[in-house]
């Protein structure tokens, strides 16, 4: 049996073209290709400790940091880098039975929740006749359109009698009405979401008022928007110089007035829309707008304050489809002669499934909310933006601003740049989107432009970033016309247009401990907006207009490309004066409506560890600076403030904060107020001698 075993495995050996020897050669074959038992190296306790202390701060160690870790731990570097990778295998696996044992309770959940609408169904009669409802499937929904066409009827009746007391006049003509499947379907989602009444109510009749007439008015709204969106002429029109498109109000009044009245008395009308495609999916947009922080900070040359006030509905699913919050929201200009313009507005969020377009609305409130004031200085017709979905990432937004204002306490220098729309205007909202997409576009990066005279980091450099767009964002909330900025004006020597600030900062970490100063003044330059933020951001010409340098050169550390636009970056200064070596960050960047150059002092110890890969949110920063503005639509020639504009001239904001006393219980002192004016005159007439050339 043995032998034929064997010859058999000789026949199989031969027709693979082995050689074979003899008995006592084939036997041992035999035994040394039995599978030996793998021998098992087991990692010490101190071993693994540490592998896992070192696997939650890194989970992908190079090579570099896997030859450290093997000669401290006594190890083999191929033995570390297979532990790592069969860690990474363990916690991938368990993340996936975690992930299938709650879809799992989830199905059964949605089964139990299946059975009982069927056993409810099947128990149902209808709510006419009193008979039994219709099983089969067409009749069933047959059944259900017919009750939902009666219900819809009621609701457009009481939907044209609401409106009648909310507007003053009923709606014309049934097209001119809000869809009520829209909003049917708004409302039961409005139901389904059980959010808590407002505060201000007490009575259950005003709250169901209230939320009822709010839905109805963003709805509305939203249509509106929808259709002037995508409307051309005679309802949009271009603007004399052809850079902007501006509304016909004639002509929207005579086809969209069902959501409010005519103008208010004493008020004018500003409205324009504006298209551009950004590098960001619609959802990342949607996320921007309805999360008010996020909203005020990228917008944070256009937003001063924003505050959310209600929720009324949370939306469908996990997105903001028919999201509706209440905000209050003041917007500015970065000067401290134009006074800011405070709304109270609905925002809502709508999906369309058909094109995949999302629309984001704002329309005021009025009368309807109870904190509203009777007597607003703003009020937001229907205005927002439609988003739509493009390849790779991308988005086309169309936005559109109309609003009503009084039309008074703005100072003469900003008046063209205001009624061009260059301030407030849809063009203004849509360089800033495109700008903060191109940030987030350099930031996501693997490699950024850097330069730099040390070593640099992913990590650190992305840091910088952050840092610097956080310091931009202090400069505009503090440079504004904003009911939280008390400005008081100096008057004598030609300084009507300087307002001077205190702040006493006891406990916010971002900024220095202590009590702050803050000196901004604005005014006209016949200089182009190009060559003034050239001129700026230019380490080489600093000293012929900084005041703290004492003529004194300055050496770049580091710069970061932050945006397409020339001159968008991030930059580390460290001046080259032998008594000081203080170190600055800086940022520039500018748009097609407005650019700056801020800066502050930072700590060498803070700057080294954000290179490291620090977390930049509590860094002390005391941000000052230039936020320079087109003084209207066109130049002499005609052009309008383009990256390459070069004619024309600026409005120059300057601002300088200071910190008077580490304690901020002190009270400034009349020698800091006149110290600090003379420090901005002169900063201004230093900018002036240095940029308008001499006459002859």
């Amino acid at each position: 049996m043995m032998n034929s075993n064997m010859s058999e495995e000789d026949d199989v050996r031969r027709t693979r073209g082995e050689e074979i020897n003899s008995d006592s050669s084939n036997s041992n074959s035999i035994e040394d290709q039995r599978p030996k038992r793998k021998r098992y190296h087991r990692h010490t306790p101190r071993q693994i400790q540490e592998m896992e202390a070192f696997f939650k701060e890194c989970p992908h160690p190079d090579d570099r940091q896997r030859k450290e870790l093997s000669s401290e731990l006594g190890m083999q570097p191929l033995q570390v880098k297979f532990w790592f990778q069969n860690k990474r295998t363990q916690m991938k696996t368990q993340h996936e039975h975690q992930e299938n044992t709650q879809l799992r309770s989830e199905n059964e959940k949605l089964r139990a929740e299946n059975m009982r609408y069927r056993e409810a169904l099947s128990n149902a009669s209808c709510p006419t006749c009193g008979g039994p409802t219709p099983m089969a499937e067409a009749s069933f929904h047959q059944h259900q359109l017919r009750m939902e066409n009666a219900r819809l009827r009621e609701e457009i009746d009481h939907i044209s009698a609401v409106a009648t007391n909310y507007v003053g006049r009923p709606f014309a003509n049934p097209t001119e009405a809000p869809s009520a499947s829209t909003l049917a379907s708004f409302k039961r989602t409005c139901r389904a979401t059980d959010l808590g009444r407002p505060a201000m109510d007490n009575a259950g009749q005003d709250v169901d008022r209230y939320r009822l007439m709010a839905i109805e008015v963003a709805v509305a709204a939203t249509e509106e928007v929808i259709r002037i969106a995508q409307v051309g002429d005679p309802l949009w029109v271009p603007s004399m110089d052809r850079n902007a498109t501006l509304l016909n109000e004639e002509e929207y009044l005579r086809s969209f007035s069902r959501v409010f009245d005519l103008k208010l008395d004493g008020f004018k009308c500003e409205a324009s829309r504006e298209s551009v495609v950004v590098a960001m999916s619609a959802p990342k947009v949607i996320e921007i707008l309805m999360d008010v922080e996020k909203w005020s900070n990228v917008f944070s040359g256009v937003v001063s304050r924003a505050k959310h006030m209600q929720l009324i509905s949370s939306g469908v699913g996990e997105n903001y489809n028919e999201a509706l919050q209440v905000m209050n929201a003041e917007f500015h200009v970065p000067s401290p002669l134009v006074p800011t313009r405070e709304s109270y507005f609905l925002r809502f969020c709508k999906q369309h499934l058909t094109d995949d377009t999302w629309t984001v609305v704002d329309v005021s409130l009025d009368g309807l909310h109870s904190a509203t004031p009777q007597l607003v200085a703003c009020r937001r017709r229907p205005s927002g933006c439609v988003i739509q979905d493009m390849p790779n990432g991308y988005s086309k937004v169309t936005w559109m601003e109309h609003v009503e204002v009084e039309d008074g306490g703005v100072h003469n220098i900003y008046k063209p740049l205001i009624t061009a729309g260059l301030a407030f205007g849809a063009k203004r909202w849509v360089a800033i989107l495109d700008a903060h997409s191109q940030r987030l576009q350099r930031a996501a990066a693997p490699k950024a432009d850097v330069t730099c005279l040390g070593d640099d980091t992913t990590q650190g450099w992305k840091s910088i970033l952050k840092l610097g767009e956080r310091m931009v964002t202090r400069f505009c909330s503090g440079v504004n016309a904003s009911t939280g900025n008390s400005w008081t004006t100096l008057s004598g020597n030609g300084s009507e247009n300087v307002r001077v600030m205190t702040r006493n900062n006891m406990d916010d970490l971002s900024m220095p401990v202590g009590l702050h100063l803050t000196i901004a003044t604005s005014f006209w330059l016949p200089i182009p907006p190009k060559k003034v933020f050239d001129f700026l951001r230019d380490p080489h010409t600093r000293n012929k207009w900084d005041m703290l340098s004492n003529g004194g050169d300055v050496e770049e550390m580091m710069q970061i490309v932050s945006g397409k636009e020339i001159g968008n970056s991030v930059a580390i200064y460290q001046a080259k004066s032998a008594t000081s070596r203080q170190t600055t960050l800086l940022e520039s960047r500018t748009d097609p409506t407005a650019s700056y150059v801020v800066y502050a002092p930072i700590d060498m110890v803070c700057l080294n560890a954000i290179l490291g890969g620090g977390d930049p949110s509590s860094i002390p920063l005391l941000p000052s600076g230039f936020a320079i503005l087109p003084d209207g639509p066109t130049g002499s020639q005609g052009r309008g403030m383009a990256a390459e504009a070069d004619s024309g001239g600026s409005l120059l904001t300057v601002a300088l904060q200071v910190l008077v006393d580490p304690s901020p219980n002190a009270k400034v002192s009349l020698g800091s107020i006149t110290v600090a004016n003379n420090l901005i005159s002169c900063t201004v007439d230093k900018i002036k001698n240095a940029l308008i050339p001499k006459s002859s």
